[in-house]
């Protein structure tokens, strides 16, 4: 006769598999999840659970039954510090391609090779690598809070090499002569927005969130506080930076400062609170509207590069900043108002110094393309700070 089991219990049901029921830390009884078509396993099973208990580790099945759309959609809705637009992309992501297919399992029952499936079928419709990388990344955020703030699950299955890489298309990047030849091509009232978004390497939202009080044409700066944000329902707000890195001072190019002078004197309110670059009768300018009333498809196209980004424009001044001898990684982040935990090193105070340099190097390189001589009122050259020659990064 077989000796009583100490722990649990192991009982044969009709249909041959067998059962496992053993107490909880509380005392009360548990049955495992799943059946098991061997006793052996059975009993492994149980010598598991009984190690996980005493070693404090084990964690309840009955709180992995959560369906992960619940969970997600709760997930994106406690996450306080993230901004509305962010909120915006997180549920979208969710929804179209993470819910459909994942949403009714109990995260308690997700495994690598059902997230493995899930990524497939993914790219399979017809997603892009970089959609399926992003909404990887969620899904992995989230399960990853499950494993280590909310103790559900005991690991994480998005476990995938590679899954969360974006393989991108190398960007195109304009010379100083094609820069100016697309500013040129613009209404006046918009020529200085694309010259200071490119040579001041400033996102779209940051560029049409500058408002008079932002813009120092005394020390050649402009002050970064604010970026427009696009949100489905509520049209255009005024909000914070990509990051805390996106509140930045950004020094401009010398011979920049006559046109943006010029365009606050012609096209901007005096009240300190009036935005820099509006619509042809003042209101904020949308990135969607902006595109159809300068007809920008035609216009890059003019100049020979067709499928030009606006964002191409911060990528070519990056570019042009990135080149600038002497000017460190951790100066071009700040200038860039990058922000990227697996670079906390970089994330020291830049001198103002280094910065000014940066854009003194892009100012002779307008001041070459114009054909006049530097500007008179032009800081001298000054010595480069130690450092390695900045490289480029994704923006």
């Amino acid at each position: 006769m077989a000796a009583r089991r100490r722990f649990g219990s192991i009982r044969r049901r009709e249909s041959g598999r067998y059962q496992v029921r053993y107490p909880g830390p509380d005392g009360q009884p548990r049955t495992a999840p799943d059946t098991f078509a061997r006793k052996s396993d059975a009993e492994r099973y149980l010598t598991l659970v009984e190690g996980q208990i005493l070693r404090g580790e084990w964690i309840d099945p009955d709180r992995g039954k959560v369906t992960l759309a619940d969970y997600g959609m709760r997930w994106i809705g406690q996450r306080a510090t993230l901004r509305p637009s962010t909120v915006g992309l997180y549920t979208g992501l969710f929804t179209r391609h993470i819910k459909p297919d994942l949403g009714g399992v109990p995260i308690g029952r997700l495994t690598t090779p059902m997230v493995r499936e899930w990524r497939a079928a993914l790219l399979d419709k017809g997603v892009s690598v970089g959609t399926a990388a992003k909404a990887y990344r969620l899904l992995r955020a989230i399960l990853m809070t499950a494993v280590r703030e909310d103790e559900l699950i005991r690991t994480n299955p998005c476990r995938i090499p590679g899954a969360d890489q974006e393989h991108a298309p190398e960007r195109p990047v304009l010379s100083v002569p094609q820069v100016f030849a697309l500013a040129d091509k613009f209404d006046r009232r918009f020529r200085t927005l694309i010259l200071v978004t490119t040579f001041a390497s400033l996102r779209w939202g940051e560029v049409t969130a500058l408002q008079r009080r932002d813009v120092d044409i005394e020390n050649g700066t402009v002050r970064v506080r604010h970026a427009m944000v696009e949100l489905r329902g509520q049209g255009v707000v005024l909000g914070p930076p990509k990051s805390r890195a996106g509140v930045r001072t950004v020094s401009l190019p010398a011979a920049l400062l006559p046109d943006v002078k010029a365009h606050l004197e012609e096209y901007v309110g005096d009240d300190p609170a009036s935005f820099v670059f509006t619509g042809p009768k003042g209101a904020v300018l949308r990135r969607g509207n902006f595109r159809s009333l300068v007809k920008w498809a035609d216009l890059v196209t003019a100049i020979g590069v067709p499928g030009l980004h606006f964002h191409d424009l911060r990528h070519t001044g990056n570019v042009l900043a990135a080149r600038t001898p002497g000017a460190s990684l951790r100066d071009l982040m700040t200038r860039m108002g990058q922000d990227s935990s697996r670079a906390a090193l970089i994330y020291q105070h830049a001198s103002t110094e280094a910065d000014t340099a940066i854009a003194d190097a892009v100012s002779a390189l307008v001041v070459a393309y114009q054909g006049g001589p530097q500007p008179a009122d032009a800081p001298p050259d000054k010595d480069p700070e130690e450092g390695a020659s900045g490289a480029l990064t994704p923006v």
